[in-house]
Formats: C-alpha cells, structure tokens, sequence
C-alpha cells in the first residue's frame, strides 16, 4: 500500500506522539484489498503498544473479515482535527494577494499484517481491554461483567476478532507550519474569533507547532 505523502515539514515522527493521538482518536477505518479494489470499515481499535500491535473487532456479518485471512497487510487511519483555512486569515493577503484556501488537519497511518482471533477466551479479553480503557475517565466505569455473561458470550459469537503487527507508523500534522510567522498570528487569531470547539483546537495546534520558515 502507498505511503501517505507527508512534506518534511509537515512529519510527526516520536512514536510517543503517535500512540497518544491513537489513544485520543481511536475510531480509525480499516483498509484492506477486495477482490474488486480497497474495502474500509470503520472501528473502534486498542492500542497494546509495548507490543506494537492494534486490535479491534467487527461483526461476523461483515465481509471484510474474510479479506484478511493469511496475514493480509492493511492500513488503518486516524483523524483528529481539522479545519478549512481561508486565505483571508493571511497578512500576506493584504501584502500581495498570492494565497488560496487551504485545509488543515492531522492524520496518523498504521500498517501491518493483520490476523484474526475468533476463540472466546481472546475475544473476551479484547472487550475487556477496549472497554475499560474507554471508561477509565469515567466516574462509575461500565465494566464487560457488569452485563449477564452468557448475554455477552452470545454477543461474542457474532464478532470476529482483528490484531494488527503495526510495521509502519506514520504522522501528519499539517498546521501552517508552511506559512510565515505573520500568517500564522493571522490563523490563530481567525480561528479563536469563531468561537467554535474544532477552531479553538486547531488554533492550539498551530500554536504548539512552530513554523518551518
């Protein structure tokens, strides 16, 4: 599978960063190769990284699975934030008028060979660590055995476990570091006038970052 493209400028490379925008991001979209072409769906995954591996699962109903038989390589992406830039944002709008839109976001690409684990014991494990990883935030966490263990076991019948070996571990952070200074001050300061959740969390990340000129 390609490679996601990722001008120098743009790179994340400390594995530590990358494993903590998984945490924070975990709905990633498996990608594997179809008999006609890429086929994607779109999970909920568990990071065991001193271990390197992803796991998650997907209904038995999905035929995606059956792609993955004999350690078939697949990617998985995860995307955190992201916003449209207007060029309206840029001093060197008013200096020479040579900008367009843009788009930033952030993105981190895993990939690897993946295999399947269907037996109860490894399944329930996995429901295990999934859930209690999300609710660990959580003032009263829901636990797997808070629910009868024969309405779980039943549920786990219908799904069909996925470990990814990660061999490829990949970060975009593409947040103006492209641009001036004067540029960047102009995109912090449009994105924070909107008042809005995803441009305040861009803004931060512009601001955390610096510029590559």
């Amino acid at each position: 599978m390609n490679r996601m493209y990722i001008p120098a400028f743009f790179a994340e490379t400390r594995v530590d960063v990358l494993h903590e925008f998984i945490r924070t991001h975990p709905l990633g979209t498996l990608i594997a190769n179809g008999a006609d072409g890429p086929e994607a769906a779109h999970l909920p995954f568990f990071l065991d990284a001193a271990a390197g591996l992803l796991r998650c699962h997907m209904a038995r109903a999905n035929p995606l699975w059956h792609r993955l038989q004999s350690d078939a390589r697949v990617l998985v992406t995860f995307v955190g934030a992201d916003h449209y830039i207007t060029p309206n944002w840029y001093a060197a709008k008013r200096e020479h008028a040579k900008v367009v839109p843009t788009w930033n976001y952030t993105a981190v690409h895993a990939a690897g060979p993946a295999r399947l684990f269907e037996d109860a014991a490894s399944l329930m494990t996995h429901l295990h660590e999934l859930t209690d990883f999300q609710e660990s935030g959580s003032p009263e966490p829901w636990s797997v055995s808070d629910a009868p263990l024969e309405y779980v076991e039943g549920l786990a019948k219908a799904i069909v476990g996925v470990e990814i070996s990660v061999d490829r571990l990949e970060g975009k952070w593409k947040v103006s570091q492209n641009r001036s200074d004067a540029d960047r001050q102009g995109v912090i300061a449009g994105l924070d006038a909107l008042g809005s959740h995803s441009g305040h969390e861009m803004a931060n990340l512009i601001r955390d970052r610096k510029s590559s000129r």
